[in-house]
């Protein structure tokens, strides 16, 4: 199925697209072209492949969540601006 310049306007009318008349022309090529491709992918025999999520196989990189010693809290303060000696001070911006 060739895709023709009237899909191509179509499509650019979908999308909201104003095309000159020459990229109309070469998306109709190019679009004709991609299309052919996925057509020969479908005559592919797939069904012996196991369906997949993930081309690549994943596994959970994240650590066990762990407690651990906290930093003191004079420590936490003594980098701020502005503190009250037990929470930071920063501008007000919700009125």
């Amino acid at each position: 199925m060739a895709l023709t310049v009237e899909d191509v306007e179509t499509i650019a009318w979908l999308a909201r697209l104003r095309l000159s008349k020459e990229e109309k022309e070469a998306f109709a090529r190019q679009l004709d072209q991609i299309l052919a491709h996925f057509q020969q992918l479908q005559r592919l025999e797939t069904g012996s492949v196991a369906p997949t999520s993930h081309p690549l196989a994943l596994s959970n990189v994240f650590r066990e969540d762990a407690s651990g010693a906290s930093v003191p809290q004079e420590e936490v303060l003594a980098n701020a601006p502005e503190h009250d000696g037990q929470h930071f001070i920063v501008p007000r911006i919700v009125e």
